[in-house]
């Protein structure tokens, strides 16, 4: 969910190439297909039972910390509140934020607390379904115990700018991998008989003027990248919920773009459950629901309760056909019976979760997406040798920074530091949190023969001085980013750039370790041999650096997202609008009186990279990056060997990797490929994660998801794979071309 804290204080794989899917293309094996139609008829038999002031009531949902006396039910403050309809068996849903744990942002309820999973960025670097399913699987759980039943987690969007300030909530630049991360989060999540959303639907790319920018791509640039990930996820999570967005898409509002959910996510992909409304984002009552909006969200925050009265008194004019108002509810109630929660009450009372075994989950999803970007002469893990090692800065002295936001978790163990923001979009809702995980405490437990300080690094000087006393230096920086906010630019704030050099110049033994919501710049990379992407590690993110940094455990994650080498290498080089919403704010400023009368206005964001987001661009446009996609080190080494590629009717390609290194860990091989004389770039079309031991060898297949291979053709409509020659790397990451072989694919179309 998005905005819900700034109003309320403002106010107080295919199954095969062709042929084998069913009839409406979801992906679906038979018995599920099966089932859902079950769902739905069982739902629109409950349905029509139904009067017209019951249908109209499930329509809308109350935002509980602005609805106080609307209910004869108890509000738990939350995200979102529908009372049930106790007649017909219909349940009440308390629905909460949940992308990281389930969250509580500005402690609303006090005293509870969380498991906090680090940012899905990290959960992404994982390149392990395995491992976010894990993590949906512990939120749904906790959710349950708290007495929610709809979470609004399974985020999706698509990183197209490395300034997005939402960046640390989404699954990275990838739709194949976005995709499939999500649908194995949302799947984890709903395993607890409760429904997940799936999220920003859609081009919800940037915080810029989220509520007014609209976002402009081609059809099929849009089918072939952020509706891809969101057509994936759905199919492999599938969710009882989808969220449509607060920004405009081609000129129209998302929650009233009838394109977009009718056309797309109804018709085109079969999507049988509802969509739900941002919070803010309705702008209509007949528009919204005739394009295929089902529900209205937190609607004290919209500027009108679009989806009760107005909503009666539409359908009763003809103006909503009352065939619609039945589809919106029998949409609602299919999605709550094909998850489980129709049926499956939650506890009358809040239970208590098991937090130390979930602080496990926490604790190995930070350690799977934990990136070693380098490590020159092999300066890591921290050799036993070392006797005095310092720790600068990032106040890794007492726990680990988290992301801003609706995503906020309480996270067990409280939080150390907790500031206020003084300016800003997200000053109401947002605070500067650290979760209570020391590096530091968790270091000197880790290396109990050696010594190991802090300093705060605020005197650069004195940290150089320090550094240059020790054995090692290890300084953590950090970058907060939050919801509502993009950042202005990708360098680290407050000096840490300069403390970084002063430090590294005063010791070559420095390690670099980076708790940022995404990509930053590194103009001292030349000096530092070792850098480490922690991300915003969770809870247990001071345990799990200790472990990296110590070798207990052997860095395996990958980078999700490219890391530009310099802002203008990037599609935008800045946030577009930036300077608009600057000179809207400083005019309110100049005039509190009338500070209401200024608001910023529509503008437009045109996506000139089309489906090239991410590593696809650099490739397009010849540049080198910092750091590629895909790209991660190890603390042993993985060799690719006697590749075959397959192709006719499918792409694949078998191999074997070995662990050539002497020591256990995990690699990620990953499958690209293009078209022989395209002038596409090449695109992951493959991926998996294996676990080996030092000198172990295992024979593995990659099959490339088929639309990941194929164009969208708007003449089909659908996807077409042209005949011919394919070039598939074997790769480390996206840019390693080292084993490129080729192939020959038969010509097929696929459905939408």
């Amino acid at each position: 969910m998005s905005k819900t804290f700034r109003m309320a204080l403002l106010g107080a794989s295919l199954l095969a190439i062709a042929g084998t899917v069913d009839a409406r293309n979801t992906g679906q094996p038979a018995a599920q297909a099966s089932a859902a139609t079950d769902a739905r008829a069982r739902a629109a038999a409950i349905v029509a039972r139904m009067t017209l002031d019951e249908k109209i009531a499930l329509a809308h949902g109350l935002f509980p910390p602005m609805a106080a006396g609307k209910t004869t039910n108890a509000l738990i403050p939350s995200a979102g509140h529908i009372d049930g309809i106790p007649r017909l068996g219909i349940p009440l849903v308390r629905e909460s934020d949940a992308s990281l744990g389930v969250a509580n942002q500005v402690e609303q309820r006090k005293g509870d607390v969380a498991t906090a999973l680090p940012s899905s960025l990290a959960t992404a670097a994982s390149f392990d379904v395995a491992t976010a399913r894990a993590g949906g699987t512990m939120i749904g759980a906790e959710a349950r115990a708290k007495r929610f039943n709809v979470l609004l987690a399974g985020g999706v969007n698509l990183t197209r700018d490395p300034w997005n300030g939402r960046n640390f909530e989404y699954l990275g630049e990838d739709p194949l991998l976005a995709g499939e991360m999500a649908g194995a989060h949302i799947a984890g999540v709903q395993s607890n008989h409760i429904v997940s959303t799936v999220k920003h639907f859609a081009l919800n790319a940037q915080e810029t003027g989220r509520m007014v920018v609209d976002a402009r791509i081609d059809e099929a640039s849009f089918r072939m990248s952020d509706l891809l990930a969101f057509q994936i996820a759905i199919e492999k999570g599938r969710p009882g919920s989808v969220m449509c967005a607060y920004n405009k898409i081609n000129g129209d509002w998302a929650c009233e773009n009838r394109h977009l959910m009718t056309d797309v996510l109804k018709g085109d992909w079969g999507y049988r459950g509802w969509v739900m409304s941002d919070w803010g984002a309705v702008h209509s009552t007949a528009k919204a629901a005739n394009a295929g909006l089902d529900q209205q969200s937190g609607q004290e925050l919209d500027k009108a309760m679009y989806f009760a009265a107005p909503l009666k008194a539409a359908v009763q004019s003809g103006a909503v056909p009352a065939a619609r108002l039945d589809d919106m509810i029998t949409r609602y109630l299919t999605g709550l019976i094909e998850t489980g929660a129709y049926d499956d009450a939650v506890p009358a009372t809040a239970q208590t979760p098991p937090y130390a075994a979930h602080a496990e989950v926490a604790q190995r999803t930070a350690e799977a997406g934990i990136v070693l970007l380098k490590n020159d002469g092999d300066l890591l893990p921290v050799a036993r040798t070392a006797k005095r090692i310092v720790l600068i800065g990032g106040r890794a002295d007492v726990g680990v920074l988290s992301g801003g936001g609706s995503s906020q978790v309480r996270s067990v163990g409280g939080a150390p530091i907790e500031i206020p923001l003084t300016s800003g979009a997200a000053m109401s809702f947002a605070r500067y949190t650290y979760h209570a995980s020391s590096p530091l405490k968790a270091l000197q437990a880790a290396l109990p023969g050696a010594t190991v300080t802090f300093v705060d690094g605020k005197d650069v000087a004195a940290a150089a001085t320090a550094a240059r006393s020790a054995d090692i230096a290890i300084v953590f920086a950090t970058q907060w980013t939050t919801e509502a906010q993009d950042v202005a630019d990708l360098s680290l704030p407050d000096n840490q750039d300069a403390l970084i050099a002063a430090v590294a110049k005063a010791q070559p033994r420095t390690v670099a370790v980076l708790e940022t919501g995404g990509p930053v710049l590194m103009p001292w990379i030349g000096a530092v041999p070792t850098v480490l992407q922690a991300w915003y590690p969770g809870q247990r993110g001071g345990e799990a650096i200790a472990d990296i940094l110590t070798g207990k455990v052997s860095p395996s994650g990958r980078l999700p997202i490219t890391f530009p080498a310099a802002a203008s290498q990037a599609p935008r080089a800045a946030p577009v609008g930036l300077d608009r919403l600057t000179s809207v704010e400083a005019q309110a400023a100049a005039n509190p009186a009338n500070a209401s009368t200024f608001q910023l206005a529509s503008f437009p964001v045109e996506y000139v990279e089309g489906a090239n987001v991410g590593y696809r661009w650099y490739e397009k446009q010849r540049q080198r990056p910092l750091f590629a996609f895909g790209h991660g080190l190890s603390y042993t080494s993985f060799a690719y060997r006697n590749p075959v590629v397959t192709g006719g009717r499918a792409l694949s390609v078998t191999f074997e990797v070995t662990n050539t290194g002497k020591r256990a860990g995990a690699d990620v091989p990953q499958m690209y490929v293009a078209r022989d004389g395209a002038a596409m770039p090449m695109r992951l079309a493959g991926f998996t994660r294996v676990m080996l031991e030092p000198g172990e060898t295992r024979r593995i297949t990659l099959t490339a998801e088929p639309r990941i291979v194929a164009d969208y053709d708007t003449k089909l409509p659908g996807w077409r794979i042209a005949g011919g020659a394919y070039r598939v790397a074997l790769a480390h990451d996206a840019q390693d071309r080292a084993l490129v072989l080729s192939a020959k694919l038969d010509a097929t179309t696929m459905k939408p």
